[in-house]
């Protein structure tokens, strides 16, 4: 069995989340060695990942003699470093697995003290496909207050006046920033965090991911890409849908059938074994029929900004865009994982529609964690 290294913190580090599923915003020293767990952490952090964690062997820096090196006048890296050295020469480490994102630092430091290090991305990668019950449970908290958000932004856009011009709602402009703001409050009473999302109206929702910003107005596309975490567990979801309000124009009215269309074909052909590709090719398959360009038809070298201009989908955890990942290049599906499907259609200078659902890749088959209309009206 590998050796594995990990040195990050659990709030920007997938990786590190993944093995002390808890918030703890400085780096610490994670290792595997022999079929244990241990990981090189002050005091400050100890009874919390003892308590989320039991079998990973919680080893003090002090044990190293990090007060004596501190006391001698090292700095503190320099103190760090020589710690971190010293406990993988007492578990007997010297050689291990790190993730991409590994410390050059640490890892020179290292490798000067006989320790070999191999970066391997798809070891970690695949370590956090299948997602856990706890996981799974956070993915259910964060979509359903996905979808509370998004009840406040359509009855926003139902209640507002627009004439065929900007929307007014009880009074006022009605901006993607005030929808926004009304959205964050419901994400907080449920419990999700979203640090940013999309809520962009007319040209901006053909531009990908052009957050939104200014007055929403009649008779064009508002796309509301929408990917809170929960706070417990951090892990995200990821929705979208798009909504017109007053009279649909009969261009968007027809990229939302296609989306949906595509949708619903990706969505049956979802089970264990498929690969990404394959599932791409379905979608681009429904959009070039109808004379749209893909990621798929277009020449090599080309650059779309319009039609279906990026890929069907990507895996969802700890990160919001992870594997597999669903283009034109795939990955095999595997029960556990998490995927969305999102085509999409769009003319830049004008606005278009995209629609994006949840699913969990079973044994057989497929759950859509989605649980929301798609009508283009809100």
């Amino acid at each position: 069995m590998r050796d594995v290294l990990i040195h990050a913190d659990t709030v920007r580090s997938p990786a590190m989340r993944h093995e002390v599923p808890l918030g703890i915003p400085d780096a610490f020293l994670y290792i595997e060695h022999d079929g244990r767990r241990y990981a090189v952490i002050t005091a400050f952090e100890r009874e919390r990942v003892a308590g989320v964690a039991p079998d990973v062997e919680l080893l003090p820096p002090e044990q190293f003699g990090a007060d004596e090196l501190l006391r001698s006048g090292a700095k503190r890296h320099e103190a760090q470093l020589e710690v971190y050295t010293r406990a993988l020469r007492e578990i007997s480490v010297s050689e291990a697995a790190v993730p991409a994102g590994f410390p050059v630092e640490l890892a020179d430091h290292l490798r000067a003290n006989g320790v070999t290090l191999h970066v391997e991305r798809e070891l970690f990668e695949d370590r956090r496909r299948r997602k856990s019950d706890v996981e799974i449970a956070g993915l259910r908290r964060a979509q359903r207050a996905c979808e509370a958000a998004l009840d406040v932004a359509r009855e926003m856009l139902r209640g507002s006046d627009h004439d065929g011009g900007v929307l007014r709602f009880e009074g006022e402009q009605l901006t993607s920033e005030r929808v926004k703001a009304e959205m964050q409050l419901v994400f907080i009473a449920h419990g999700a965090v979203a640090d940013e999302f999309i809520v962009a109206s007319g040209a901006r929702g053909a531009v990908g991911h052009d957050m939104g910003s200014g007055p929403i107005s009649a008779g064009t596309s508002v796309v509301f890409d929408l990917w809170p975490r929960d706070a417990e567990t951090a892990v995200y979801t990821d929705m979208t849908r798009t909504y017109v309000v007053g009279d649909v124009p009969d261009e968007l009215r027809e990229y939302h059938r296609l989306c949906k269309q595509a949708l619903e074909l990706t969505r049956e052909a979802v089970k264990p074994g498929v690969n990404g590709r394959e599932l791409m090719q379905i979608a681009c398959d429904v959009f070039s029929e109808h004379g749209h360009p893909t990621q798929l038809t277009k020449k090599p070298g080309e650059v779309l900004d319009s039609g279906f201009f990026h890929g069907l989908g990507h895996g969802v955890g700890l990160e919001v865009h992870e594997r597999p990942w669903m283009s034109v290049v795939g990955d095999d599906l595997v029960p556990g994982d998490v995927v969305t499907l999102e085509p999409g259609l769009y003319r830049a200078g004008y606005g278009g529609v995209r629609l994006e659902d949840i699913v969990l890749v079973k044994d057989g088959g497929a759950e859509t964690i989605t649980d929301y209309p798609y009508e283009l009206e809100p």
